[in-house]
């Protein structure tokens, strides 16, 4: 077995840093940790709409009224909650996904590459059997099934630079994002061209019987819905409540000292690229079938690196995952009114979540100072 020394993001450790029923002077569910805990977050997020409002001061825009702008942007109709959802799926897996491979102390920085490789594999697949005497669900299955296996097999291409050629994650993943990106590009213009038009609008779409069936004219599958639930509770068990997650979390906290114990460190470290990339090539298959049902250069739009954001805000807990993940798709849904009220540009509300981020983790750091205060003074 081979050993990487490599620097690793540590996550949060579950059990001993949570506060127990009757910890720091407190008394019952509640104690007086988890109400400073509650606080600091709190403060966080008031902290970064604070510094969003002065962005909108400076821009000349009232913020009370942005904020309204953007909450009914997502919520006015039914067809704005549909688009959130829409949005939160492919957010739902990327930042499950995200988790595992913090569970196991690496950063899969290429989640946005493996979208796209989910999508085009996904792609492939429907362009290859679409004129086949195939059942239209079987080809969707086998489409999707093949998106699964494009992503988790581009995460693993991450995952074996990074054990077997000494090539760090970060580097690896950025380099195999740019790479799926151009791949994407290239079929779009080249050998996926739509006849006679060579055009960003992607390539020629699906039939009609080759997507995910959704809700009477919304973009909004119940299936795909129903996939990225379905994905977070498998991996919340599979992080809290398997003999394979707790070492996935050995080898994140202490990769030398899980390696000393008989732990198979490299093989948990594949495991968890190729788990975070399957469900990453799921959101990509996912964009194709259910979303713009065609292939586009965008196809992945940016929920990689959002998933990584949102991995990062949870502290790495499988549990927050779907109502975090569903406030980040209002605020990408809802600040499209920006531009049409405002004369804002939409990009603000990733000034809003890069703040919340930044806050967040600002705040924890600050907790575990005091956290580690308290035990010296304790002891």
């Amino acid at each position: 077995m081979t050993e990487s020394g490599s620097t690793t993001p540590t996550p949060v450790p579950e059990g001993p840093t949570r506060p127990g029923p009757a910890e720091a002077g407190g008394k019952g569910r509640f104690s007086r940790r988890t109400w400073i805990n509650l606080g600091l977050q709190l403060a966080a997020l008031v902290l970064a709409f604070l510094l969003t409002s002065v962005v909108l001061l400076v821009a000349g825009a009232p913020p009370f009224q942005a904020y309204i702008e953007i909450a009914k942007g997502a919520a006015e109709s039914f067809t704005d909650v549909s688009n959130v959802l829409v949005a939160w799926v492919p957010l739902l897996l990327a930042s499950a996904g995200v988790l595992v491979t913090f569970a196991a102390g690496l950063w899969n920085i290429g989640v946005e590459g493996q979208i796209v490789l989910g999508a085009v594999l996904t792609t492939w697949v429907l362009r290859l059997l679409m004129a086949t005497s195939l059942p239209p669900s079987l080809i969707i299955v086998l489409a999707m099934l093949a998106g699964i296996l494009g992503g988790a097999l581009w995460a693993a291409l991450a995952g074996v630079l990074k054990t077997f050629g000494g090539v760090n994650e970060i580097f690896g993943g950025l380099g195999l994002n740019f790479v799926a990106t151009a791949l994407t590009l290239w079929l779009i213009f080249g050998p996926w061209k739509r006849p006679g038009i060579g055009s960003m609008s992607g390539t020629e779409p699906f039939p009609e019987q080759l997507g995910l069936p959704t809700l009477a004219g919304e973009r909004l599958s119940l299936w795909s819905l129903a996939l990225g639930l379905l994905a977070v509770i498998f991996v919340y068990i599979l992080l809290e409540r398997t003999h394979a997650g707790l070492r996935l979390k050995a080898v994140g906290l202490n990769r030398r000292a899980a390696f000393l114990l008989g732990v198979p460190t490299w093989q948990y470290a594949l495991l968890a690229f190729f788990v975070c990339g399957g469900l990453a090539g799921l959101a990509g298959a996912i964009q194709v079938t259910a979303v713009y049902h065609r292939l586009i250069p965008s196809i992945s739009s940016g929920y990689g690196f959002l998933g990584l954001m949102i991995g990062m805000l949870i502290a790495y807990r499988a549990i927050w995952v779907a109502p975090v993940a569903l406030f980040f798709a209002a605020l990408n849904i809802g600040s499209i009114q920006l531009p049409i009220v405002l004369k804002l540009d939409s990009t603000l509300s990733g000034v809003l979540q890069g703040a919340l981020v930044l806050l967040v983790l600002l705040v924890e750091g600050a907790r575990q100072r005091y956290l580690r205060r308290s035990r010296t003074r304790a002891v």
